[in-house]
């Protein structure tokens, strides 16, 4: 015999356990449920676009000073090329600028040469006594050239021998006559080319051997010689514009003397009108 429900009972009533759950889940689905998690999925959705944003501001910013990095590059080797471009400018500059200082110091030697032997030529003819144009050679050769003990010699008739007839710092007992044959002077005597000592130190020189003999010529005749036996001892050289006033004495020194011993002869008359007549002959 079937069995009934109790009376009362509604047979579409579910059981209490599925009841329960179909009460979560309608509440699960309500609407309230529904807007609270739709709210917290936006929020969600907001907080990730606001990373996101902030990425993406970030990735800008970055990508703005990835440009400036590369302008300020660009500008950099612009920079440096200028830099190297007015380097190179100043390096030529400087280059000009000590040539041209070379120069000027080379006319300013030159310059100082040629004053130096113009004075030397201007002491040497401007006395008319014997006594004046010795006086004027030594100047020459203390005062220009640096000698400090020095003679000057003339051969005597034979020229067999050099007589001493001026010096400057040797004592009066080493002065003697120079026979020709076999000594340094005679040997320029007879060759008219001047001997220096050039790998030596002049300032260190002897009599024995003088630094420099500079022969002494009339014309074409070579008539004595001038010894150098030593400079002072600060030229420990002799310059290039030694070797002019060497050769400026030789030319001149010689021809100077005879003609202020021949006025001085004349007893310091000037020769009459009549022995410049015949001069364009």
């Amino acid at each position: 015999m079937a069995k009934h429900p109790p009376s009362g009972s509604d047979s579409n009533t579910p059981s209490p356990d599925l009841k329960s759950e179909g009460d979560r889940f309608a509440k699960k689905f309500s609407r309230g449920a529904l807007t609270e998690e739709f709210q917290q999925d936006y929020e969600r959705l907001l907080e990730r676009l606001r990373l996101l944003d902030s990425e993406n501001t970030n990735l800008r910013a970055q990508l703005a000073a990835d440009h400036a990095v590369r302008d300020l590059l660009k500008k950099i080797e612009v920079l440096e090329a200028e830099k190297t471009e007015l380097l190179s400018r100043t390096t030529r500059a400087e280059a000009l600028s000590s040539q041209f200082t070379n120069r000027v110091q080379e006319v300013e030697s030159e310059f100082s040469n040629l004053a130096n032997l113009y004075v030397a030529s201007n002491q040497l003819h401007s006395s008319l006594s014997p006594r004046g144009v010795t006086r004027r050679i030594k100047e020459v050769l203390a005062q220009l050239v640096g000698a400090e003990r020095y003679s000057m010699y003339l051969a005597n008739p034979e020229a067999t021998e050099l007589v001493p007839i001026a010096s400057e710092g040797v004592p009066g007992a080493e002065l003697l006559p120079v026979p020709v044959t076999g000594s340094r002077l005679g040997q320029v005597l007879q060759s008219g080319e001047a001997h220096v000592e050039e790998n030596q130190d002049p300032s260190r020189g002897v009599i024995d051997k003088p630094a420099a003999v500079i022969p002494l010529a009339v014309d074409d005749r070579v008539v004595g010689v001038i010894a150098i036996f030593s400079t002072l001892s600060q030229k420990t050289r002799f310059d290039a514009v030694d070797y002019e006033l060497f050769r400026l004495l030789g030319q001149h020194a010689a021809a100077a003397l005879v003609s202020a011993s021949l006025f001085a002869q004349a007893e310091r008359r000037l020769p009459g009108l009549e022995a410049f007549l015949d001069l364009s002959v």
